[in-house]
């Protein structure tokens, strides 16, 4: 029974939409009616502007990393890894937005953030590189996923939950990209703008 409600509390966290509510609290704006239509931080940045994005990007990443904290807090026998991923399964699919969410980078590096947290600061340092240099959030998300698989492939060998959950994040990532690598292909994706 406790894993059971270990598993719903995190799709139920995973779940809730923090880009609707913030742009329907703050802005009255419906973020999936406007940009890529997607419910994650990338989408509110471009929509509402830098604040109602760091917001959504915040509450996305501590969704995962409350999920990933479940077992201890509940005191379920369970491995924190694989709970955060059913988190994420719930940020991209949520009950609370007609499963339609967003594209699970935010939330798998809030999981990461509960696991590792060190491994959290080289994966968002490795973003902002690739970021810093491609100007593609979407690319930068890819290649910051591909190489934090890599890195605990090397650094981890012996955690095969760890890389199990990570290589999956990957997947999820590189899936719910799919638009973004046609439109990089094609010369069409939108790029960051430094000041």
């Amino acid at each position: 029974m406790l894993t059971f409600i270990t598993i719903l509390s995190a799709y139920l966290i995973g779940s809730i939409p923090s880009g609707l509510i913030i742009g329907k609290t703050f802005y009255n704006i419906d973020i999936r009616e406007h940009g890529s239509k997607n419910l994650g931080g990338t989408n509110t940045f471009r929509t509402l502007g830098v604040k109602a994005g760091l917001a959504v990007t915040i509450m996305d990443i501590l969704k995962g990393t409350l999920a990933t904290s479940l077992p201890f807090l509940l005191g379920a026998d369970m491995n924190e890894m694989l709970v955060g991923v059913i988190a994420v399964i719930g940020h991209m699919f949520p009950i609370f937005a007609n499963f339609r969410g967003g594209k699970a980078v935010a939330t798998s590096a809030g999981v990461i953030l509960g696991y590792e947290p060190l491994f959290f600061v080289i994966a968002v340092i490795i973003f902002f590189i690739s970021l810093y240099i491609s100007k593609y959030v979407s690319l930068s998300s890819m290649i910051a996923s591909l190489l934090a698989f890599i890195y605990s492939l090397v650094f981890h060998t012996d955690d095969w939950p760890l890389i199990t959950v990570i290589g999956l994040f990957t997947i999820f990532i590189f899936y719910r990209h799919r638009a973004n690598i046609k439109r990089i292909i094609d010369k069409t994706e939108p790029k960051v703008k430094w000041l």
